[in-house]
């Protein structure tokens, strides 16, 4: 089993003192609830409740709270168990686990190696996924049940990030899933999980209404009823938070920090996450749709495929100045794929200070001495201050030359979008599921090959068979510290070449109304049943 670092949680938390209510909120202004109701404010909008459809994180989210996976993870992404009590390589190529007896799912039936079977097939019969879950199953070549409590995995050649995948595929009913319909998951008919909340109704775009489980295995969550609110806007998920009309909110947008901190009324959390925000460029498509020359016209030739092209891009770019002006401290620059928590992160890779002179010097040995125009897509509803980010990057490579634009979109339009190739430079996050840096190379970097499920969200297509190679060896390499250096070299091979251009990685904030206390997470999720008051 991978071994991933100990976190430094002394300094990865913080859960920052009460502080004071705006001067307009009186005591009678703040809506009571009832004491056994929780509702929170995700910052997230949820594209589906299939929890195989797409692999991004507010839908996983909200899945947690009603599915399981069979290996869990704790707040700082170490793996513990889950609906498997325990696992174990009996060769280079077989894994057995064993499931926890006595699991019931929603409707009472019994959870089995049946379920186990049919969840870890499932991801691969998705249709349209845009950013699918077979980067985790594909390397599974036979799961078979040796008896209803126990699971034989066989792999494709050795393969020790076995239990980390486990960690990241939610169990499903075969009984209830298998004959579901498109939207049985959205209207609840499939919605049969394991977890400690059952589906009660979903509103897209508003709300997401639970019950407690009373049949759940583990631990009995605090909350009778939960509701799970969708305000992808920064400003009414404060004003909620502010009156009482929510107890707990997700990233509390930078600009507000500080008021929050200061008011009596309310509790503020911290946590530096894994996720990292980074830009994508096509760099396979001889022309691009979004490239043109500066009167407009489209360029014969796609300029993001020359290396230096993209690495003049990277140059043109403060990251330090987004963090200080845009994420107001919030975030941490950086020119790597993980932080230095996780399993694969490479000592000294810093991330690239500046140059503008060095990115305009780096266009005209490209051959664009006086640059190009170019169009950059970004969500406005899906990451903190994603709109105004892309904005002052497009700002800072029209400095040097590259005359940007800046389109944005809601997250599920821009995913469907990005996922068709309809762009050519785009601004997304991605966060490392598996606690380690395979995930990010797989899916991001990785030669697209729905075969292997790598590429999943390689929306560049960059390809780099040198890469590919270091991350295959990793991928089948048991000894830890060899398997740690082996994908150190394939995030070097990708960072030289620029396939990604990354940003900086994300602090999290979440705030409460005081009294209610909650575990801030380093995968970013927030929990209803890891609040208590």
């Amino acid at each position: 089993m991978p071994v991933l670092r100990l976190l430094r949680a002394a300094s990865l938390v913080a859960a920052l003192s009460s502080v004071t209510a705006l001067t307009a909120l009186t005591p009678g202004a703040v809506h009571a609830q009832p004491a056994s109701t929780l509702v929170v404010g995700l910052s997230g909008d949820i594209t589906s409740l299939d929890p195989h459809f797409h692999n991004v994180t507010p839908n996983a989210n909200v899945a947690e709270h009603m599915f399981e996976t069979l290996i869990a993870k704790d707040e700082k992404m170490r793996l513990k168990p889950g609906l498997a009590t325990s696992w174990k390589a009996v060769s280079d190529t077989v894994w057995e686990v064993k499931l926890r007896p006595g699991v019931h799912f929603h409707d009472g039936s019994e959870f089995t190696s049946a379920d186990v079977v049919y969840s870890l097939a499932r991801p691969a019969t998705i249709k349209n996924s845009p950013s699918p879950y077979t980067i985790y199953t594909r390397g599974f070549k036979e799961v078979t049940a040796l008896d209803k409590q126990t699971v034989r995995i066989t792999t494709n050649g050795p393969y020790p990030l076995v239990p980390n995948d486990l960690s990241t595929i939610y169990m499903v009913s075969k009984k209830a899933v298998e004959k579901a319909g498109a939207d049985d998951f959205n209207n609840g008919r499939a919605m049969i999980g394991t977890g400690p909340y059952k589906f009660v109704s979903f509103t897209r775009g508003d709300r997401l209404e639970l019950t407690r489980f009373d049949g759940y295995w583990g631990k009995r969550p605090q909350w009778q009823h939960v509701t799970l609110r969708i305000l992808t806007a920064d400003a009414p998920r404060v004003a909620a938070l502010l009156a009482g009309d929510v107890q707990v909110i997700e990233n509390v947008p930078s600009t507000d920090i500080k008021k929050l901190s200061a008011d009596p009324a309310v509790s503020v959390f911290k946590m530096p996450v894994f996720r990292m925000m980074y830009l994508h460029m096509d760099s396979n498509r001889d022309v691009s749709p979004f490239v043109t020359d500066k009167a407009g016209k489209p360029l014969p030739k796609n300029p993001l495929k020359d290396a230096r092209v993209r690495e003049a891009i990277s140059l043109a770019i403060s990251r330090q100045a987004i963090v200080d002006r845009v994420m107001e401290g919030t975030a941490e620059p950086t020119g790597q794929l993980v932080n230095s928590a996780l399993f694969g992160h490479v000592p000294g890779l810093k991330a690239p200070v500046a140059d503008p002179a060095a990115a305009k010097k780096l266009l005209a040995q490209a051959g664009y001495p006086d640059g190009f125009a170019i169009t950059l897509h970004a969500t406005n509803n899906r990451y903190a201050n994603d709109d105004r980010v892309a904005q002052v990057i497009a700002s800072m490579l029209s400095r040097v030359g590259i005359a940007t634009k800046v389109e944005t979109m809601p997250s599920a339009t821009f995913f469907t979008r990005a996922n068709k190739l309809d762009f050519s430079f785009l601004q997304a996050g991605w966060g490392a599921d598996t606690g380690e840096a395979s995930s990010s190379l797989k899916a991001l970097l990785a030669t697209y090959d729905p075969a292997r499920g790598w590429g999943a969200s390689n929306r560049g297509r960059y390809s780099n068979p040198a890469l590919d190679a270091k991350l295959a060896e990793a991928l089948q390499t048991i000894d830890d510290a060899k398997r740690e250096r082996l994908l150190q070299e394939a995030t070097e091979i990708g960072m030289r070449d620029f396939g990604v251009i990354p940003l900086y990685f994300n602090i999290n904030v979440w705030a409460t109304r005081k009294g209610y206390t909650m575990v801030p997470r380093l995968d970013e999720r927030t929990y209803a049943f890891d609040v208590t008051h």
